[in-house]
């Protein structure tokens, strides 16, 4: 017979849990019921007892051995949670019996144990935005201010949902910005794989036969033909010097984006500014911006904190400085609209509506709108984009390859002419 795994609460309301060995999952339920209990959460075994004590074991670390993956929260299990316990709250559950039933049916092991300590910090007394700060890796100021303002205005699950629907969101173009740059990256991979198989391989073979053809020393060979060949003794004589340079060169370039201030503002600029790439970026930030700080308004955070918060989330040097002129200007006491227009960086339309937003008292619901309309400009440009990068690739995969060849059979020509002749 099949074995059922149920939990269950007892008449003083605490939680029982136990293993029954009946026909089916109803039956389960009306012997659980007949225990006195009230069961919220029947599932069977798939494994025997003596299986899940081997397959338990089995995932236990060995003593002494060291782990060498970090322990990492990904965005999806992140929203996952925030979605999951906004529905628990809003049926009544309480807090701690949420975050009790969703540290179960973690299986992230480092995540379970984060849950469950902020489960244990809740139960000394510490409210659900101070344990949440304690674990500043995984939840962001977004997350705990979101959290605190829910928390305030006694709205816990519904901050929580338009986390949930913000990560949601945010995710979503992420996903579609990669979609479209896989393409290129894609292609550029594949083009230096043919190169390098062309350089070391192929050329070198047609070098023997033209020296055979033309003398060692190469006279009467087309310039283009000598101009190849001696690339591709250069890549050939010192292929790691220029896999180690190729390599260097991305490090360096990674660490003056990251680590200097004028290396990432002039990233971002470039990325804002050359086209058809600035177009989708200027989009791309424009939406985090309206959404950010919308979601965060919209929650009850103060305007000021907002701003901080999401200037701090921009993603993008150009429109972090835009938000902090915006932020000296309201904490003088000025309205949003002056400062972004005089930024530059954000478009009439959208100052324009932000503008009637504050008019008219409606700014969440405003930076809402323009945060849907940009998303949906995001999809756009994403096909856009990855339609005119298609035939663009191919013709520069084809350029590249066809040089080769022709450079290689010029002096084929040249003496099928000479024999003609």
């Amino acid at each position: 017979m099949p074995l059922f795994n149920y939990i269950a609460i007892d008449k003083e309301g605490k939680q029982k849990e136990g293993t029954l060995e009946v026909g089916s999952q109803n039956e389960a339920i009306s012997r659980i019921k007949e225990m006195g209990y009230y069961p919220t959460q029947v599932a069977e075994v798939k494994d025997t007892p003596e299986e899940a004590k081997k397959r338990k074991a089995g995932k236990q670390k060995k003593k002494g051995e060291i782990s060498i993956s970090l322990p990492t929260v990904s965005t999806k299990e992140l929203t996952q949670f925030t979605r999951q316990l906004a529905v628990l709250i809003d049926a009544g559950l309480p807090l701690m019996r949420g975050m009790d039933t969703l540290a179960k049916s973690i299986h992230n092991p480092y995540f379970k144990g984060i849950i469950n300590d902020i489960g244990d910090n809740i139960g000394q007394g510490s409210t659900f935005s101070e344990a949440l700060a304690k674990h500043p890796k995984i939840f962001d100021k977004l997350f705990i201010n979101m959290v605190k303002a829910g928390e305030i205005g006694g709205v816990l699950e519904v901050a929580l949902n338009r986390l949930a629907e913000f990560a949601e969101k945010s995710q979503s173009i992420k996903g579609k910005v990669k979609s479209a740059m896989f393409y290129p990256v894609a292609v550029m991979v594949v083009a230096t794989i043919i190169m390098w198989i062309l350089m070391t391989y192929v050329i070198p073979k047609f070098e023997v036969i033209f020296a055979d053809m033309f003398g060692d020393d190469g006279g009467g060979l087309p310039d283009f033909t000598v101009f190849v060949l001696d690339i591709s003794r250069t890549v050939k004589e010192n292929t790691l010097a220029v896999a180690g340079g190729g390599v260097a060169i991305i490090i360096i370039f990674k660490l003056i984006i990251s680590k200097t201030k004028f290396g990432r503002y002039a990233f971002d600029l470039f990325c804002i500014k050359t086209p058809p790439l600035g177009g989708l970026v200027s989009k791309v930030a424009i939406a985090r911006f309206s959404r950010t700080l919308g979601t965060l308004v919209s929650s009850g955070v103060p305007i000021l904190q907002a701003l901080s918060i999401t200037k701090e989330t921009a993603g993008n040097v150009i429109l972090a400085n835009a938000i902090d002129g915006v932020y000296d200007a309201v904490k003088e006491g000025e309205t949003i609209t002056k400062p972004l227009e005089k930024s530059g960086v954000f478009p009439p339309m959208v100052v324009s509506m932000i503008d009637i937003g504050e008019e008219t008292g409606a700014l969440p619901e405003m930076l809402v709108k323009i945060a849907d309309v940009y998303e949906e400009e995001v999809d756009n440009a994403v096909t856009a984009l990855t339609s005119l990068l298609e035939p663009i690739m191919i013709v520069f995969l084809a350029v590249i390859v066809g040089s080769i060849v022709i450079a290689m059979f010029l002096p084929l020509i040249e003496m099928m002419d000479r024999l003609g002749a």
